[in-house]
């Protein structure tokens, strides 16, 4: 066993981890927690959060450096937008891989000019040619590549061991903080919800290092909590159905009632993508086509 030192945090972000789309209160509340927060990081696992923060953000993308003991290079995940100092401070860690968990801006906006302050780096990219399954040994860790399309097609979690310790890198698949949308047509609720049956059956206390918001203590409460929001979310559409909604603009009021505007794009997506599924598995619902409103 490695003795490696753990590093205390704080759980950041306001947002209540009850119901929400990446930030603020989203309708319906559905009562729970995703998981206990992770108080200790573990010693090779440091966060450097972007300065973006907003409602699809939470308190800014997390861009995470993993450094094995007694090692001068690192990996880093997600470098996320084009802000030079947050950029430099990755780079000055001295990346020998990056990888990407998706490939929306607020996780790889900067990724070209890191390349260019970071130019050893090499970079794992799921949009271009992931590998399910396929294990990456560098800067004495071990990496395995963990395909959870849902939130988009690409996304992608990372099992990292060093020594006898592991963690997942989940980027957008699991929050810190709330629930995730589902970006229809790339996200697909299907595929998400098979995504989180995986991350579920990983097994418990795998600290879990998201994309936005507090790193969590429990991956497989984590996924399902999630599985869980996910089915009374689909409940809730099709009463809302059931009750005579004939497009997707009623559904989405009467599933989130109360949605702040900064984040009811992403409530209608998420909506789509439940009507999609159920229209591919139930039939349901039998009306407009699922591109118009």
């Amino acid at each position: 066993m490695i003795g490696l030192a753990r590093r205390t945090i704080s759980a950041v972000g306001s947002a209540e981890p009850e119901d929400q789309l990446a930030g603020p209160r989203a309708g319906v509340r559905l009562t729970g927690s995703a998981t206990t927060p992770l108080v200790d990081l573990p010693g090779w696992v440091r966060l450097f959060r972007a300065p973006n923060p907003g409602p699809m953000t939470l308190t800014g993308t997390n861009s995470w450096v993993l450094r094995a003991p007694g090692h001068d290079t690192c990996v880093v995940v997600d470098p996320g937008p084009a802000d030079e100092a947050h950029l430099a401070a990755l780079a000055a860690e001295r990346p020998q891989l990056t990888l990407i968990t998706h490939d929306h801006p607020d996780h790889v906006e900067g990724l070209d000019r890191f390349r260019e302050l970071a130019p050893a780096t090499r970079v794992h990219q799921p949009s271009r040619g992931a590998a399910d399954g396929e294990v990456l040994r560098t800067a004495g860790l071990t990496v395995e590549i963990v395909s959870t399309p849902g939130h988009t097609t690409d996304s992608t979690c990372y099992l990292v061991d060093c020594g006898d310790e592991r963690v997942i890198l989940t980027g957008d698949t699991v929050l810190g903080a709330g629930t995730t949308v589902v970006m229809w047509p790339d996200g697909d609720l299907g595929a998400y919800l098979a995504s989180l049956d995986r991350l579920r059956d990983l097994g418990a206390d795998l600290p879990v290092l998201p994309g936005h918001g507090p790193a969590l203590a429990d991956c497989a409460a984590a996924a399902e909590f999630y599985l869980a929001h996910r089915r009374a979310r689909l409940d809730q559409v099709r009463t809302a159905l059931a009750d005579g909604a004939t497009d997707v603009a009623t559904v989405l009021a009467r599933v989130y009632p109360d949605i702040a505007p900064d984040v009811r794009p992403a409530a209608e997506l998420t909506v789509r993508a439940q009507l999609a599924y159920l229209r591919d598995r139930e039939h349901n619902p039998p009306f407009e086509p699922l591109d118009r409103t």
